[in-house]
């Protein structure tokens, strides 16, 4: 038997910009990380939920290209957005066929203005469009600007399950206009901050007891302490995803999935009702709390956290948690072996030693962890 291996090394520059007004006159942060080659093309999808708050960004999109030498705006598609989005592949066929119709090609450009779940739509086509065209995102939500845009996951709800189907690809640029941040409603600026929460307890134990000294503020969307707050978890999450040593996930440890296994199934189990920045929040509240239950972490620290989550006006607890099996089991224990299933090989979740300081193990004592439902559910319902 004859053969031979062959290493084949890829490298991606990941670009992550903050700006305001990126497409006001003489804002020159997204032309600056553009290369003309003097017949590119620039495709730009919008969240349709957008269009209310800014009646006029597609002039100021055809004004700012129109200006730039060596690029040419094919057009301004305005798609629908958020998880509903996701459902089905419907909004990711239109977009692949708005892809196809302008002749968009390899050198071109397509540009995602949107919360996260549009931009794993749009993204997943630009993935797979011509087997990957150069995406430039433009998160607009907190939970966006501070993970998910920066991360290079893409995809789509199938089978019940979130992003079964999806793709890898590093964006070309992601570019974090707070002009966009602040016209969110509260609670979805809130919600997105556990995110942030969720990256410094698994990263940066500073930037925790930063999040912690500044809760009131947060709480209350003070405009400079949240932008704050963004762009250090968007430069941790970006950070980890580019030093992490497993960018497309080839492993079976998912650090920045901390608290998310119980999470992505809560949002199933309420049909997508539930906002994933809530999930989340249940998610790391309850994996925080049987961290320190099982003798991880310290119960003072775990408090910490707990209060943290509070005093962001986020839940510990959702009544989905209590939904039972025919057997009597929480159907929210299925999330693990989805969580498992996902990535193949054992089971690998990860918990706290410390804030800042994560540990993976293998299994989950499902009476422990039950426990800390009945915990944090006795203290929501007070």
């Amino acid at each position: 038997m004859r053969g031979e291996d062959f290493d084949i090394q890829v490298s991606f520059r990941h670009r992550v910009r903050f700006t305001r007004n990126a497409f006001a006159p003489g804002n020159s942060v997204l032309s600056d990380v553009l290369e003309t080659r003097g017949h590119s093309k620039v495709l730009v999808f919008v969240e349709n939920e957008l269009r209310g708050f800014f009646p006029e960004l597609e002039g100021e999109v055809q004004d700012y290209f129109a200006e730039l030498p060596g690029l040419r705006l094919s057009g301004v598609e305005w798609l629908q957005g958020g998880e509903e989005s996701k459902r089905d592949d419907a909004v990711y066929q239109a977009a692949l066929a708005a892809i196809e119709r302008y002749g968009i090609d390899r050198h071109s450009y397509v540009v995602v203005i949107g919360g996260g779940a549009f931009l794993d739509v749009i993204g997943f086509a630009a993935a797979t469009g011509h087997r990957g065209v150069r995406l430039v995102r433009f998160p607009t939500t907190t939970l966006s600007q501070d993970d998910s845009g920066v991360g290079v996951k893409n995809g789509i709800n199938a089978f019940g399950k979130k992003n079964f189907v999806g793709a890898f690809a590093v964006p070309y640029a992601v570019i974090n206009d707070f002009r966009f941040l602040h016209t969110q409603p509260e609670s979805v600026r809130r919600e997105g901050l556990i995110e942030a929460v969720k990256v410094a307890l698994v990263r940066d134990g500073e930037f925790f007891n930063w999040l912690e000294a500044n809760v009131e503020d947060l709480r209350n969307l003070e405009e400079a302490v949240l932008e704050e707050a963004v762009e250090r978890s968007a430069i941790q999450h970006a950070r980890h995803i580019a030093e992490g040593g497993d960018p497309f996930e080839m492993g079976s440890s998912r650090p920045l999935d901390y608290g998310h296994w119980a999470a992505h199934k809560l949002e199933q189990l309420t049909d997508f009702e539930l906002s994933h920045g809530e999930a989340v929040s249940v998610g790391v509240a309850l994996d925080t709390l049987y961290s320190a239950k099982v003798g991880r972490l310290k119960m003072a620290d775990a408090e910490r956290v707990l209060k943290v989550i509070e005093g962001l006006g986020l839940p510990l607890w959702h009544e989905a948690l209590d939904l039972r099996d025919s057997k009597g089991k929480r159907r929210v224990f299925r999330g693990l072996e989805e969580f498992r299933e996902h990535l193949g090989g054992e089971l690998t979740v990860l918990l706290l030693e410390a804030p800042g300081v994560g540990v993976d193990v293998h299994e989950i004592d499902e009476d422990v962890w039950e426990e800390c439902v009945e915990e944090v559910a006795a203290c929501s319902r007070v």
